[in-house]
């Protein structure tokens, strides 16, 4: 073995060495014990929501819309290519299905009947009503505000 080694300095591939490794411990063989329930609790995590938002200015869009109609914070139309989920800008005629013709105006209310609403999937990050957590904090006004901010941080629940 030692004639095919490129180098002959000692080190690690030495057989001297694999005889003072120590013995692998066998596996535990079995089914795994149950999770400790009475451990620590998981953070609460936030949630997935779906909803449809106006292309302009992002207001997030009821379910029962009316896609003829316009957005109810800026007016924009909501039957438009921008709106649509099929809209790309990179395909042909900036329309991922085949349509005969290029619309121009992409920010225009159209008729075209494979018109499907663009549908968001975003985190809600907006509190809980739950008995450890306030819905609405306030910024501290003065610095005994703060303080006693910070101390109800570290206060133990009753």
């Amino acid at each position: 073995m030692d004639d095919d080694r490129k180098y002959k300095q000692r080190g690690y591939m030495d057989s001297e060495r694999e005889s003072r490794r120590p013995l692998d411990k066998p596996k535990p063989s079995g089914p795994r014990p149950p999770i400790d329930v009475t451990g620590p609790r998981l953070p609460r995590l936030l949630q997935n929501v779906v909803a449809a938002r106006c292309f302009s200015c992002s207001t997030a869009l009821q379910s029962d819309v009316d896609w003829k109609g316009k957005c109810p914070k800026c007016g924009c139309a909501l039957h438009c290519c921008k709106q649509c989920a099929h809209f790309e800008p990179s395909t042909r005629f900036q329309c991922l299905k085949p349509i005969p013709l290029r619309i121009a105006v992409k920010d225009a209310a159209n008729e075209c009947e494979l018109f499907s609403p663009r549908v968001t999937v975003a985190r809600d990050a907006a509190p809980s009503n739950n008995n450890h957590t306030n819905a609405v904090q306030q910024a501290p006004r003065n610095p005994s505000d703060a303080r006693a901010a910070f101390d109800n941080l570290f206060k133990k629940p009753e």
